[in-house]
């Protein structure tokens, strides 16, 4: 039989529609990072005792509160229909999350009769379900949604030092399993006050008193980042040059500074250096003056193909200066750098995809700059959450990551201090430093344990310079990679399907809601 729950449905949908807002408080920029723990406790719950349907609807309204609140950024400049399909692609994953987690409740609540054996047990595959989730929605469909994820409300908290050891899926799995941990104490009745207060008590003080990994910070170089608090939206109304004239004014009041590399965001050179001679006579006077390699940002060509490029423009000789390496990026967006199936998805909404008039190429180089005797890994904005660019660009030796950016296209909102905290968490995962360099912000250099070296307000043009923290450890993280993630995913699948077995050939009274009185 399905099981149901006393409760209204209606006060569920209440209470996961309040988690929703509640998680996406826990992310910057309010940042109240414990809200994580408790809204995903109330979805835990909340996912207790549902019919199927009743489930998925339950996730649905979940899914659609907290990501239809978290990436409203979408609509300053492209409107409701791109925020709405994104929104429902994610609602319908968080859905069928939702009557996962309902048949762990279910069946593997049901298989382990004792306190002792569910408590060690049903935890874990609650937090393996809900790993499960975030996984495939970082994956697909088209390359993921890799955004929102657990992990990303706990860039600046006592827990950060995790992402080090586990990697971001990880992390996000033991934070479900602690808020799992809770619900569960909480629902298991036939526990005493104290021994409930005792085990949640213990695993929190393990949570919060696990060292961090220990960096080794084996050089420094110094680093002078620009933001040149651009206009380079897409419907900004900008002069051919504007951007490029905004960077270089920032950067001309401090030549002569002593620096090892200049870096300009994504974008910032909105003229080819590599086909138009005007923008080249620009950044050749910036290496020039500065004496120091130029990192910058432009949309190249090389025949019909087209790409979204960052650029290591250096001295090369007496006089001589020229692009001297040139990262493309891998995994353009889809539907924003490019649309996918374009004779397919461009007769349904010829307006909106006319904002996409063409699709860029996937480039095909290396994810490093050698600088200084450096090796810089290279992260053109979206690419903070993709996972593959930043294992590629360890094994390829980086030491250090700069993160050029574009920020423009989202207005005042709090989506660059998302992305912010992303790249910090990042930095902290892989054990580098990481310059973050946006147009208008947020721009911020952090250290490999996360602290903040130097920061800019947004909208506002200015620049750091600073003596940045290489180093050359390998985290845990990096070890694992994939693996981890594979693996939590696999064990509550796996959980899943046994108990469900094991449920079914079972006598009816091991069919009923074990936590019922």
């Amino acid at each position: 039989m399905l099981l149901t729950t006393t409760r209204p449905l209606s006060l569920t949908l209440l209470s996961v529609a309040v988690a929703g807002w509640l998680m996406d408080l826990a992310h910057p920029d309010t940042n109240w990072w414990p809200l994580a723990l408790l809204s995903l406790g109330m979805m835990l719950a909340a996912a207790r005792g549902l019919s199927i349907p009743a489930s998925a609807l339950t996730g649905a309204v979940a899914g659609f509160s907290f990501y239809g609140i978290h990436i409203w950024w979408l609509t300053v400049y492209l409107g409701l229909i791109p925020w709405i399909a994104l929104v429902l692609a994610q609602t319908a994953l968080f859905a069928l999350g939702f009557v996962l987690l309902t048949l762990a409740w279910r069946w593997v609540g049901a298989w382990w009769r004792k306190p002792v054996g569910r408590l060690g047990f049903l935890p874990v595959v609650l937090a393996a379900v809900w790993t499960i989730r975030e996984v495939v929605a970082a994956e697909w469909p088209f390359g993921g949604f890799n955004w929102g994820r657990l992990a990303h409300s706990q860039s600046e908290t006592p827990l950060t030092d995790w992402v080090s050891w586990l990697g971001t899926s990880g992390f996000g799995f033991l934070m479900a399993w602690l808020s799992a941990l809770a619900v569960v104490l909480l629902v298991e009745w036939r526990l005493d006050g104290v021994t409930r207060a005792s085990v949640m008590a213990g695993a929190l003080t393990f949570a919060l008193v696990w060292p961090a990994y220990p960096a080794t910070i084996t050089d420094s170089i110094r680093v002078l980042g620009v933001q040149g608090n651009a206009d380079a939206g897409l419907f900004a109304e900008y002069e051919r040059g504007d951007n490029l004239r905004d960077h270089y004014e920032v950067t001309a009041d401090l030549f002569g500074e002593d620096v090892d590399v200049v870096i300009w965001p994504e974008n910032a050179s909105d003229i080819d250096p590599l086909r138009y001679e005007d923008a080249r006579a620009v950044v050749d006077e910036v290496t020039r003056e500065m004496n120091a390699p130029l990192v910058v940002g432009a949309i190249t060509r090389d025949g019909d193909l087209t790409y979204n490029s960052v650029l290591l423009w250096e001295e090369t000789g007496p006089g001589l200066t020229e692009a001297t390496d040139q990262y493309d990026k891998i995994h353009p967006v889809p539907f924003a750098e490019y649309l996918p199936a374009r004779e397919f998805f461009y007769p349904l909404a010829p307006d909106l995809f006319d904002l996409v008039p063409r699709d860029y190429s996937f480039g095909q180089r290396d994810t490093v700059f050698t600088i200084d005797g450096h090796t810089a890994g290279i992260a053109i904005c979206y690419d903070i959450v993709d996972n593959e660019i930043f294992w590629q660009m360890m094994d390829e030796g980086a030491d250090i990551i700069f993160a050029p950016t574009n920020n423009a296209d989202f207005g005042r909102t709090d989506q660059s201090e998302q992305q912010l905290a992303i790249a910090r968490l990042r930095g902290v995962e892989m054990g580098r430093s990481v310059v973050n360099v946006s147009t208008v912000g947020t721009s911020a250099i952090m250290s490999p344990t996360g602290e903040t070296i130097d920061r800019l307000p947004t909208y506002t043009e200015g620049y750091m310079i600073a003596d940045v923290p290489t180093a050359s450890h390998t985290t845990p993280a990096v070890v694992v990679g994939h693996s981890l993630e594979w693996f939590i995913a696999g064990l509550g699948l796996a959980a899943l399907v046994i108990a469900g077995i094991a449920r079914r050939g079972s006598p009816s009274w091991q069919r009923h809601d074990p936590f019922d009185r």
